[in-house]
């Protein structure tokens, strides 16, 4: 592949990310909707159905490896920085029970729908070979994922994140990504160990293993280096360097243990100390290139991966199922769990439709079942699609149902920009 159709190839994803986020950001929508819309648009099932010619000569199949390569790093990067920013949100231990509540409902009920459909979907959307119990565990948990980075921006947009129906979301959505998370570990070890519960075993150890490790060890020598090496917390060249150098060791280590690198990346993110200073320069030095140039390239990616044949057969009936089962279940879910804490009704469905938020964290785990062969690319397509379409809901409906408090917010100058 010519470097030139590579550099070509960049401008064109780089170019129509960015576009669309600015149309979408225009009716309050979060940059990410316009870039996982923008990696649709270049794939098969728009730009490949609209100019078949122009698509095969831009993506042609023996250039995707180079994308891929640059795919993977943004997101080894992107889930490191994640696991970096997490904290427990304020108000998190006042609020477990509550928060246990909602994010647990939130996750249960679509992950319950999620199985009980997977009888149906297996027979026609299973790869070959793919087992009943490793396709509808992975189902289940791709409709039970909440995109706590994409809720937390729709909330600032509004103005509404320390009110209560927004701290709440937030801490509920932590509770619920850390247990989907871990959920989706178990999930693909037990995919890579193709039902062999010696293997599941050994994956399931390693990556204990790993993490004891990478907080008994690795934290403290970091924490340790950073006080001797980065003034005022701040980690200058060879320390950012030694940063980077320990977070692909780490993504490596996962895929050694046959799960996918962005445990790794998240892992070595968790355990790093939790300075902000720390934060803020990993942000201002990294944070911009992996989101703004290097993720796109990974939402084109798996633009390049749906399939045009995803709707034919049983494809739009499926889709459609799919999609109202996910929306029911954290919707349902959600406003349930927000009834059980004391909440009203309007609060209570806002709730619900802040938890149906998916957004990039749910295209990052269709990428991993992809990767590692739970699902094939008819089915990739629609739940892709219901990522796109879930979270594109949130904002207009959170506006309807919270319509008051987001005009005080903007009255009041609370509405920031979106970016």
């Amino acid at each position: 592949m010519s470097h030139s159709l590579l550099l070509l190839q960049l401008v064109v994803i780089l170019g129509t990310a960015r576009l669309l986020s600015l149309v979408l950001g225009r009716i309050g929508q979060p940059p990410v909707i316009g870039e996982m819309i923008a990696g649709l648009a270049l794939g098969p099932i728009a730009l490949g159905q609209l100019v078949p010619g122009l698509h095969a000569q831009l993506f042609p199949p023996q250039s995707l490896p180079a994308l891929t390569g640059i795919s993977q790093i943004g997101l080894v990067l992107f889930m490191f920085i994640v696991g970096a920013e997490l904290r427990l949100p304020t108000g998190l231990r006042a609020q477990m029970s509550a928060s246990i509540r909602v994010g647990g409902l939130a996750m249960l009920l679509p992950f319950a729908l999620g199985f009980a459909i997977a009888p149906w979907l297996h027979p026609e959307l299973a790869p070959p070979g793919v087992g009943f119990l490793p396709f509808a565990l992975f189902v289940a948990t791709a409709m039970a994922i909440t995109a706590f980075p994409v809720m937390a921006r729709i909330l600032k947009d509004k103005g509404l994140a320390n009110t209560p129906v927004g701290v709440l979301g937030l801490t509920s959505a932590a509770v619920a990504d850390v247990f989907a998370w871990m959920l989706l570990a178990l999930v693909v070890a037990l995919i890579v160990a193709d039902g062999g519960w010696v293997g599941f075993a050994r994956t399931v150890a390693g990556l204990v293993v790993l993490g004891i490790v990478a907080f008994a060890l690795v934290r403290p020598a970091i924490g340790a280096l950073l006080h001797r090496h980065a003034a005022g917390g701040r980690p200058e060249g060879s320390v950012l360097a030694l940063l980077l150098i320990v977070t692909f060791a780490f993504a490596a280590l996962t895929q050694w243990l046959q799960l996918h690198e962005v445990f790794g990346a998240f892992l070595f993110g968790v355990c790093l100390p939790r300075d902000e200073r720390l934060l803020d320069t990993l942000v201002e030095r990294l944070e911009h290139v992996a989101v703004i140039v290097l993720m796109p390239v990974f939402f084109a990616l798996a633009g390049l991966n749906t399939s045009a044949d995803a709707f034919t057969g049983m494809g739009l009936s499926a889709m459609a199922a799919i999609l109202l089962l996910a929306v029911a279940g954290k919707m349902l879910g959600g406003a349930a769990g927000a009834r059980l804490c004391g909440m009203n009704w309007r609060d209570a469905c806002a709730l619900g439709a802040l938890m149906n938020t998916r957004g990039l964290m749910e295209l990052i785990v269709l990428k991993v079942g992809l990767d590692v062969g739970v699902i094939g690319k008819e089915l990739f397509t629609m739940l892709m699609l219901m990522a796109v379409v879930t979270t594109l809901m949130t904002s207009p409906l959170l506006g309807l149902l919270m319509r008051r408090e987001c005009a005080v917010a903007a009255a009041a100058g609370g509405k920031p920009q979106s970016v």
